[in-house]
């Protein structure tokens, strides 16, 4: 879904609130590191010094380990990052300008963070669709509670079941926009996957 500044990120990837304890310390340094470097590219010792927390500290709020923290991690993060998602919407009152503004913030958001911080939801089940059940089992629950509240969104404006392929479609345009413009350093592909995503929902109506 959409990306956003480091003000505007879910607030389990913001860094935590002063005086955090080591439990949320240790959530947020593990969530941040998870969005950026995947599950196979994060390890509990780089968790233990991002959180300044001693390594032990993490099984004994975590007795799952790194599982546990990834679990955590795409369950809080996913519906977080929904609502960002809805609230860009909601910024327009005319539907398809709230796609192209929508997409349009996030390739805005994208560059300012210097093509960091795309989808963490996404970028944990690639690593972990083929390898992990229960990580696995998560992201598709995150998905699919981003396709019924996209469906519910896109439901005020077109027909139910062109609600549901609306919401499809713009999960698997920005998502697909997300990788072309991280590896390409360009933000034209999201810009150029909300006009598309525009151009369905008006067909739609």
């Amino acid at each position: 879904m959409a990306a956003a500044t480091p003000s505007n990120l879910p607030p389990l990837l913001t860094g935590p609130p002063a005086g955090a304890g080591t439990r949320t310390r240790i959530r947020h340094a593990a969530a941040r590191l998870f969005a950026r470097r995947g599950y196979a590219g994060t390890g509990l010792k780089q968790i233990a010094t991002e959180a300044a927390a001693p390594f032990g500290s993490i099984y004994h709020f975590f007795p799952g380990g790194k599982d546990a923290l990834a679990e955590d991690m795409i369950r809080t993060t996913g519906p977080q990052f929904m609502a960002l998602v809805l609230a860009l919407l909601d910024e327009r009152d005319d539907p398809v300008d709230a796609v192209v503004h929508a997409f349009d913030s996030a390739a805005r958001d994208l560059v300012a963070n210097g093509y960091a911080d795309g989808c963490p939801v996404a970028t944990m089940a690639l690593d972990v669709a083929d390898t992990n059940e229960a990580l696995r089992g998560a992201a598709a629950d995150v998905f699919a509670a981003w396709v019924e509240g996209g469906t519910a969104w896109f439901s005020r404006h077109v027909a139910p079941d062109r609600a549901r392929d609306l919401t499809l479609a713009m999960v698997m345009l920005v998502e697909g926009a997300f990788l072309l413009a991280r590896t390409t350093r360009d933000p034209e592909p999201l810009r150029s996957a909300g006009r598309s995503l525009a151009a369905l929902l008006a067909a739609a109506r």
